[in-house]
């Protein structure tokens, strides 16, 4: 049995350039039969679809290395048979009626349908219908004129060398972080870089990370099944209680969201700010800093990262899943220098991301359309936190609205026993909303309990404007 490939050779006379694989034994007797059988089988296991466009009897001939003729006889009698259709321009195609015969597959059970809801206003994402499309793809244009030949190698697991640089500058300048492009290392996501974080620290035998007392469940999983504990630090109004950190008793490391909490919206009190550091300096810790939002602050200017407090004993997570879209799958680790090297060694021998994205994004950063488009977002997503403040306080004097003016979500206070039943209401209405009680975490012998605390997480930021007012207006409706 001989396999033969149909390639995309050119064939001017026809046009065709379609791939074909057809399983033919071409030393056998009755070729143009066999080849028949083949076409035959081809479409009743559905690998040729109706519609499907055929090699022309010339390019397949001459991919099979038989006669055109033989290959032209078969389709003449396919087409007789109503397998094929032929027309004048159009090429030899499978016949609409040639459907599949398939054993039917066994029906699966029967479950309720599930609508897709109307509105989104569940936490994570930014207006992905603001996406900059046009300057991303000017600076993609620009970036791809101007790259050099090894970018479209394998790459350095560190990542491309132009947008570490760029992004050492900005971090820099705008968040007041300690950056030199050898410290900084890309990744694909912060979910990604805690990965890598994560093995790290278990090499160098770390066995507990403290999280916060409030936040996502799928990097708490990510460590405990990179072996790490996860006990909680205390949140609240001021936020995490790093005071409380030397309490936790063999705890090296801890993941902090200082400059907006998630999903509690505030910030890092001071004083708790130089706690986390002194903490650190005093037993060696590192402190792991998720500056998921931090370009956006609507009141005043953004607090600075915490790491600039000290650079060796803090590692910097950043991202543009928040800014500009998290398809694009591109974050960055700014490192203490010593574990620049654990992390790379970590990574692997080659990059993760794709060195045309970051080309992109170095040039859009370098060219101020970053900035451009973050002031821009900023104004956007401020009108929309002031609308909805402003309609809940007409409409629901009673919910309380907290958190800073900062970041994609807001956080609305509910009466008491209320949470479950608005986020079912809210469900009913085609509206998706999330409810805090999805972001607690304490553990029975933490010595303390998080206050009971009916609350939503809400994003303001994610509706498209065409679906904003209809998703305003439910939230309204739904609210006790």
């Amino acid at each position: 049995m001989t396999d033969s490939w149909a390639n995309s050779t050119p064939d001017p006379p026809s046009g065709s350039g379609s791939d074909l694989h057809l399983e033919l034994d071409l030393d056998a007797p009755g070729l143009r039969a066999g080849l028949m059988d083949a076409l035959r089988d081809a479409v009743r296991t559905g690998r040729l679809v109706p519609g499907t466009r055929l090699p022309s009897s010339r390019s397949l001939a001459t991919d099979l290395g038989i006669a055109r003729n033989t290959v032209a006889d078969a389709y003449a009698e396919l087409i007789a048979e109503g397998w094929l259709t032929a027309q004048q321009g159009s090429g030899t195609r499978v016949a609409r009626r040639a459907e599949p015969r398939t054993a039917a597959p066994a029906a699966p059970p029967t479950e309720p349908t599930r609508r897709p809801p109307r509105y989104g206003l569940l936490p994570g994402t930014p207006d992905l219908a603001e996406f900059p499309r046009a300057q991303w793809l000017s600076a993609a244009r620009r970036a791809l004129t101007s790259a050099p030949h090894d970018a479209f190698g394998y790459g350095d697991p560190v990542g491309r060398m132009e947008l570490r640089t760029a992004l050492a500058d900005y971090l820099a300048r705008a968040r007041g972080v300690y950056a030199t492009p050898e410290r900084v290392v890309i990744c694909s996501g912060f979910h990604h870089g805690l990965t890598l974080m994560a093995q790290v620290l278990r090499a160098r035998r770390v066995r507990t990370v403290a999280v916060e007392s409030y936040g996502f469940a799928v990097y708490r999983e990510l460590l405990n099944g990179a072996g790490l504990s996860t006990p909680p630090l205390y949140v609240d109004e001021c936020g995490a209680r790093t005071d409380e950190l030397a309490r936790l008793r063999g705890t090296c490391a801890v993941l902090m969201t200082p400059a907006h909490q998630y999903p509690t919206g505030v910030a890092l009190h001071p004083d708790r700010r130089a706690a986390a550091v002194d903490w650190a300096r005093a037993t060696g810790g590192l402190i792991l800093e998720d500056d998921y939002d931090g370009e956006f602050r609507y009141d005043r200017q953004p607090v600075g990262a915490l790491q600039g407090l000290d650079p060796e004993r803090v590692v910097y997570f950043g991202t543009v899943s928040k800014s500009l879209a998290p398809g694009l799958r591109l974050a960055w680790m700014v490192l203490p220098a010593e574990l620049v090297p654990e992390i790379v060694a970590a990574k692997g021998p080659v990059d993760w991301s794709s060195a045309l994205e970051q080309l992109t994004l170095a040039e859009f950063i370098t060219s101020g359309a970053y900035e451009r488009h973050l002031r821009a977002m900023r104004l956007r997503y401020r009108r929309r936190r002031d609308q909805l403040v402003t309609a809940l306080a007409e409409r629901a004097p009673g919910i309380r609205v907290t958190g800073l003016a900062a970041g994609l979500q807001v956080v609305l206070e509910l009466p008491p026993g209320t949470e479950r039943p608005v986020v079912e209401a809210a469900a009913r209405q085609g509206l998706a909303v999330r409810g805090m009680a999805q972001f607690r975490y304490e553990v029975p012998d933490a010595g303390w309990r998080l206050p009971e605390q009916d609350a939503l997480v809400v994003n303001y930021a994610a509706p498209p404007d065409s679906a904003w007012a209809g998703a305003l207006d439910a939230l309204c409706r739904v609210m006790p």
